[in-house]
């Protein structure tokens, strides 16, 4: 990629630096959409040896790139997003990926469909990876930054995106659990 041409892609993706989700960290600061791709990239780069048959790197490729769109709108959490809000990022995103480099916009192009589609493997694994982390950082920050609805929502949400995998749902199963640990020592 051209040096210039890179810069100004690197400038769009630092937004997310800057672009807070609904979710807090442990400190008790807003997480930004940077920090929840970094982490649904470590997620599966140690998920690979409970994946082997999985193209792992396509997956970290696709954990890092899923909340680009979030540049150019915002993070909306998913329980307030309407159908308009993804089909307005769903534009400038296309936008920015046609304004790429013919072999990054057609693997970026590809990767989107991929994870749409949810057909394969890896697309599977990158959106329970997506789900699960999202709340395991609701358990990791403090429960006086949940609204109500976050009771409920962590105690069900992904529950679809992981019964393709034993391990996804196992894992699903520790963070409920963990979930209703912190209700319960929340009560007391």
């Amino acid at each position: 990629m051209d040096p210039r041409k890179l810069i100004e892609v690197l400038s769009v993706a630092e937004r997310l630096k800057d672009t807070t989700r609904h979710c807090y960290t442990k400190n008790g600061r807003h997480e930004s959409v940077a920090e929840h791709s970094f982490m649904t990239a470590l997620m599966a780069f140690y998920l690979k040896d409970e994946f082997p048959e999985a193209d792992i790197d396509k997956v970290i490729k696709m954990c890092l790139i899923h909340d680009l769109g979030e540049a150019f709108t915002g993070d909306i959490p998913t329980f307030d997003k309407t159908k308009a809000n993804e089909i307005k990022e769903k534009e400038l995103l296309e936008n920015f990926v046609n304004s790429l480099p013919d072999a990054y916009k057609e693997e970026m192009t590809a990767l989107y469909k991929e994870m749409t589609e949810r057909k394969t493997l890896e697309a599977k694994i990158y959106k329970a990876i997506d789900g699960l982390e999202a709340l395991l950082q609701h358990n990791i920050s403090d429960i006086s930054t949940w609204i109500p609805l976050e009771y409920e929502l962590n105690l069900t949400y992904a529950n679809d995106k992981v019964v393709f995998s034993d391990y996804l749902t196992k894992l699903r199963k520790e963070i409920r659990n963990d979930t209703l640990k912190k209700i319960e020592e929340n009560k007391l």
